[in-house]
C-alpha cells in the first residue's frame, strides 16, 4: 500500500518525514507531497511544488513573488484537490496524511474532500478539538488533535505522529466486508422527532429488498444525504424530515445550505417529500437564544437544545419552498403530509401543537405544487404507522416503476 503525505515541508518537513518512517516501518510506501511556497522544502519531496502547480494550472513564481501567504495558502487548497484526485485516479495512492497548523488544515482537508467515501484520510491538525465542520465538510475525514503545535520534535510530538501514523496505516490495511448482495440504496432523513416514523419505513423498505441508509437531520446530516444523491449510488429518497428548511429560514443553527433538497431534483431520484419537524427551529442552550425571538414559544429538548415553535407567517414560506424545491424535480415524486402532526411536540395536547401554524404550512404546500405533482393527505400524526407505511410504499411503486 502508498500512502501519501501532503504538507508544506518548508515548514512541517520534519514532522512529515518522522511520520513517513514510522510508516514505512510498517510495510508500507510512501509518497510525499510539497504543498509549501515559502522557503526550500525541509526534506526532498516525490512530488516537488512545482510539480503540484503545474498540474492545477498555477503559476507558483508569480504566487511566490507576491508573498502574500493568504493566497497561497488558498492556491494551494485549491492545488490539493486536483493532485490528489489525479494520483487516486491514476492507482498510485491507498490513503493520505497530512499534518498542520491552520493553513496545513486548510490545504490538507481541502484535498481530502475530493476523494471518495471509504478512502483513507487523517489529518492532524491543531485545530481538531474546535469546531471542524468547515474542513471536514460531508466527507470522512478523520480530524486528530496534535495536542502540541506542528512545530518540531519533542517527547509529546513523537508520541502523537508515531500514533497517527499506526492510524492511517490501520486504516490502508482494513478491507471493508465484502458485499454478499448489493441492494437498491434508499436515503431518508430522521430527528428525534421522527425515529419511530422513519424506523418503521426503513423496515418496509428492507422487506422490500433495498438498503436503507438515515441521516440524521442536523445541518451536516443533510448535507451528507445531498451528497451521497450527487453520486449516483441512490435509488430513491425518503425526505420525510425538512426540518433543516426552518433552521436555513428563520435563522437556527442547524441549517443544510439552500442547496438542501436539490439533488434528488436534479438527477431524477423517485423521491417522497414530507414536512416533518418543520414545526421546530433549533437552538443551543436557552441563553444563546436571539433576543429578538423573546416571547416565542419554546420546547427546553435539553440543557444543549431549544427548540423555538415555527409561527404561521414562517410555517406559510416553508410551505412555499417545500413547494418550489419539489416543483423542480425531474423524476417521479410524490408528496404527504401527515395532517395531525408534523412532529411527537406537535401532536394534540403537546405543547408545539398549532393547528393554525399547521394549516398554513399545508396551504402554501398545496397551492404551490406543480399540477402534475401527487399529493397525499393521510388524517394522523407523522409517526402513525398508517402514515410511514404509505411513503415507503409509494417510494418502492416509484422505483419499481422507474427501473421497468
Amino acid at each position: 500500500m502508498t500512502i501519501a503525505l501532503l504538507g508544506t515541508l518548508d515548514t512541517k518537513g520534519d514532522e512529515h518525514d518522522f511520520v513517513g518512517e514510522q510508516i514505512r516501518k510498517r510495510g508500507h510506501k510512501t509518497l510525499l507531497i510539497d504543498v509549501g511556497t515559502g522557503a526550500p522544502p525541509r526534506v526532498q519531496p516525490d512530488i516537488t511544488r512545482e510539480e503540484v502547480a503545474q498540474v492545477a494550472g498555477i503559476d507558483l513564481a508569480a504566487l511566490v513573488a507576491r508573498n502574500d501567504r493568504g493566497e497561497a495558502v488558498a492556491a494551494m487548497s485549491k492545488a490539493a484537490p486536483v493532485i490528489l484526485s489525479k494520483l487516486l485516479a491514476e492507482g498510485k495512492i491507498d490513503g493520505v496524511i497530512s499534518l498542520g497548523g491552520g493553513g496545513g488544515t486548510a490545504i490538507g482537508t481541502a484535498g481530502m474532500r475530493a476523494l471518495p467515501l471509504g478512502f483513507p484520510k487523517l489529518m492532524v491538525s491543531t485545530l481538531a478539538s474546535g469546531n471542524t465542520a468547515q474542513y471536514v465538510g460531508v466527507k470522512d475525514i478523520l480530524m486528530m488533535p496534535s495536542i502540541v503545535d506542528v512545530a518540531g520534535l519533542n517527547r509529546i510530538s513523537r508520541q502523537i505522529l508515531t500514533r497517527a501514523a499506526g492510524a492511517i496505516c490501520g486504516m490502508v490495511e482494513a478491507e471493508p466486508p465484502t458485499q454478499v448482495e448489493d441492494k437498491p440504496i434508499v436515503v431518508a432523513s430522521m430527528f428525534g422527532n421522527t425515529t419511530e416514523c422513519i424506523q418503521h419505513a426503513k423496515s418496509v423498505l428492507e422487506d422490500a429488498g433495498y438498503e436503507v441508509l438515515v441521516f440524521h437531520a442536523t445541518g451536516t446530516g443533510g448535507r451528507t444525504m445531498e451528497s451521497l444523491i450527487e453520486s449516483g449510488l441512490v435509488a430513491g429518497v425518503l425526505d420525510l424530515t425538512t426540518t433543516e428548511w426552518a433552521d436555513e429560514l428563520v435563522g437556527g443553527v442547524l441549517g443544510a445550505g439552500p442547496e438542501r433538497m436539490d439533488a434528488a431534483a436534479k438527477g431524477g431520484i423517485p423521491t417522497v417529500v414530507a414536512p416533518g419537524c418543520l414545526d421546530m427551529v433549533n437552538f443551543h442552550a436557552p441563553e444563546t437564544v436571539p433576543a429578538k425571538f423573546n416571547g416565542r414559544t419554546f420546547y427546553h429538548h435539553n440543557p444543549q437544545v431549544t427548540l423555538m415553535r415555527t409561527s404561521p407567517e414562517e410555517a406559510a414560506q416553508l410551505g412555499a419552498i417545500l413547494a418550489k424545491k419539489v416543483n423542480a424535480s425531474t423524476g417521479p415524486v410524490t408528496v404527504l403530509i401527515p395532517r395531525k402532526a408534523l412532529s411527537i411536540i406537535s401532536a394534540p395536547g403537546q405543547l408545539f401543537h398549532d393547528p393554525v401554524a399547521d394549516e398554513a404550512l399545508f396551504d402554501a404546500l398545496r397551492d404551490g405544487l406543480r399540477d402534475d405533482v401527487t399529493l397525499l393527505e393521510i388524517d394522523c400524526e407523522i409517526n402513525a404507522p398508517i402514515f410511514s407505511e404509505a411513503c415507503a410504499r409509494v417510494l418502492i411503486e416509484q422505483m419499481r416503476s422507474q427501473a421497468l
